[in-house]
């Protein structure tokens, strides 16, 4: 035998407790539209390229349980000849665990970090979802949402824009 005192076990929670990480708990629709108001007379085929109006939207909140509830809302209209094309509109949400974040970090990992996770699962929704109403599929360019939440923050701020 020796007198060396062995270190006590550590459990799972105090291990979960020190790491720092983003964890998927859950990815769901929370709302989805597609509308084709014109259709079929929008799906002739020679017509010239619609015009697509793009918009991206992130929000957060926390939850009593220790865990964030994140939505990525994406939506795009296209008009042609100022007549509606078509309009897709996806409110995509996602259950997040994240553990080790500084407060002072916390936000920017909720609005750029957790929107990069739910980004290409929404994307093809609106994809798949435009194939299905007889248009060739729509597939939204990789979004910066950094960018993103800096043109929001200095905009909530009152700073222009451009000079961050």
């Amino acid at each position: 035998m020796t007198d060396s005192t062995a270190a006590p076990p550590v459990s799972q929670d105090e291990i979960a407790a020190t790491e720092t990480g983003i964890r998927i708990i859950a990815q769901f629709v929370r709302d989805f539209s597609f509308e084709s108001p014109h259709a079929p007379d929008s799906l002739r085929s020679g017509a010239a390229a619609p015009a697509i109006d793009m918009g991206v939207e992130m929000n957060a909140r926390g939850r009593t349980d220790g865990l964030f509830e994140v939505d990525l809302k994406l939506s795009a209209r296209a008009t042609r000849d100022e007549q509606p094309v078509f309009h897709v509109e996806v409110l995509y949400g996602g259950l997040f665990h994240i553990a080790g974040v500084p407060e002072s970090e916390l936000e920017a990992v909720l609005l750029i970090e957790c929107p990069r996770f739910l980004f290409p699962y929404a994307r093809r929704l609106i994809s798949d979802v435009t194939t299905e109403g007889g248009f060739p599929p729509f597939l939204i360019d990789p979004i910066d949402f950094a960018g993103v939440y800096a043109a929001r923050k200095a905009q909530a701020e009152g700073q222009p824009v451009g000079n961050a």
